[in-house]
């Protein structure tokens, strides 16, 4: 379908400012619900009616990462956003965090709850998880919303590549003191003063790493990102499987300002699947649904309602695998 990069004409915020708007929105969309699956505790917020949509956040990060969009959304569609687990509110036990992994845990939750099938939206790990959803479970893809995703290319931020490095687990424990994340908020509220949209990257890269202070959610950090990243960059890449999406819906949604995931990955995942979508948010790092939420809303409902769902069954998988 095609690229864009139009501005939403928001000036920036700053991280005092949205981490109250984050705060008030999600208490306005959903609260925490929780439940134990395999003996468990998930952590998600559900709110909404109409087709369902599932929110897969990031690494680091939990399910308030999309509370700036989901009191809107939740007026035409059933929102899921868990909390994976090692995140959050979820547990954080000794394990498998695979995305094979978190893809079951996304099904038996939907499964738990009553769902048979969803619109996969998935920020930045989130991504990577949505794509192995639709991999594994392709009857239960009706869409796929990449935002800023892993799984598209090799490169990386270095400070995640660092962190994949042997010994990184002791190290860990410095980023989360207080006085650098305190640090690092004040110097997301000097580049959101002068107008800059990476204050939001650095803001909620201070609050990702404050969580690893707890040693349950370090050692989950450490597992989930050693199953993707190397210090080279990016071990898993669905480069040789995109061509199993040629009949969901795709659309990637990337910031241009990405410092994270570059947005050559999005135009990279573009060219492999031409009748994809690709929506790059000029006034954006890696979280757009923070930075441009109005602009994401419009997005997301448009490629709603411009496509139709996907029903891949078993003959159709087989199919698609034939072909190659």
């Amino acid at each position: 379908m095609g690229t864009s990069s139009r501005g939403a004409g928001r000036g920036p915020r700053s991280p005092g400012a949205q981490a109250a708007a984050r705060s008030s929105a999600a208490r306005g969309a959903t609260r925490l619900h929780r439940r134990t699956l395999h003996g468990h505790r998930v952590a998600y917020r559900q709110a909404g009616s109409g087709p369902l949509i599932v929110l897969i956040h990031g690494i680091t990060s939990d399910s308030t990462t999309w509370s700036r969009v989901m009191p809107y959304l939740t007026r035409r569609f059933t929102l899921l956003a868990p909390d994976l687990l090692g995140h959050g509110g979820s547990a954080k036990p000794r394990g498998d965090y695979s995305l094979g992994a978190y893809a079951s845990s996304i099904r038996d939750l939907m499964a738990s709850l009553g769902h048979e099938r969803a619109t996969f939206v998935g920020h930045s790990l989130g991504g990577g998880i949505a794509m192995q959803v639709a991999y594994q479970f392709p009857e239960l893809c009706e869409r796929l919303v990449l935002v800023d995703s892993g799984g598209l290319g090799r490169e990386v931020s270095p400070l995640l590549r660092a962190a994949a490095l042997p010994g990184s687990e002791y190290v860990l424990p410095l980023l989360a003191a207080t006085r650098l994340t305190q640090a690092a908020e004040l110097a997301a509220g000097v580049l959101a003063r002068l107008g800059l949209r990476l204050a939001t990257d650095i803001s909620e890269m201070a609050r990702g790493h404050a969580t690893l202070s707890d040693p349950q959610a370090r050692a989950a950090f450490v597992h989930t990102l050693r199953a993707v990243i190397e210090p080279g960059g990016q071990r898993v890449g669905a480069a040789d499987r995109l061509y199993l999406a040629k009949h969901v819906p795709l659309m990637t949604i990337w910031g241009e300002r990405d410092t994270i995931i570059p947005v050559s990955h999005g135009y990279a995942a573009l060219e492999r699947l031409p009748g994809a979508r690709l929506e790059v948010f000029a006034g954006s790092g890696h979280f757009p649904q923070l930075d441009e939420p109005e602009r994401f809303i419009d997005v997301l409902d448009d490629f709603i309602d411009s496509t139709e769902p996907a029903k891949l069954d078993t003959a159709g998988w087989r199919e698609l695998l034939s072909a190659g």
